[in-house]
């Protein structure tokens, strides 16, 4: 049975919202959980929620928060600020590409959209 919340923030990003939890173990001691939801319409028009939670501990505090900066640091460095994918961007005009592109763009035309969804 999950504990009382201490502390909570909530980040709305699409579809997906994202919970952050600090909660108390039976000991009187704090643990984060980190919680995605996502919504899913139903061909009925109705629509329900999956929900995928970590559970985070002080002892892994340090390691996480190291790994978690240098992957994100790692993405921004190599790929930039800028969300790249058709899928995020509402407003996204695909660029029409004329004979005179002659560079080689063999990377963009193989894109394989990946699901984190069994995280």
């Amino acid at each position: 049975m999950e504990q009382e919340e201490i502390y909570s923030k909530v980040l709305r990003a699409g579809r997906r919202t994202y919970f952050f939890d600090v909660r108390a173990t039976k000991a009187g001691d704090y643990y984060l959980t980190v919680t995605e939801s996502k919504k899913f319409t139903n061909d009925d028009g109705s629509f329900h929620y999956k929900k995928h939670k970590i559970y985070l501990y002080k002892e892994d505090f340090t390691e996480f928060n190291a790994i978690l900066s240098e992957m994100t640091d790692y993405i921004i460095n190599e790929k930039g600020q800028e969300v790249i994918s058709e899928r995020h961007q509402k407003d996204y005009v695909k660029e029409e590409h004329t004979s005179d592109d002659s560079k080689d763009d063999s990377s963009t035309d193989s894109f394989t959209d990946v699901s984190f969804d069994d995280i």
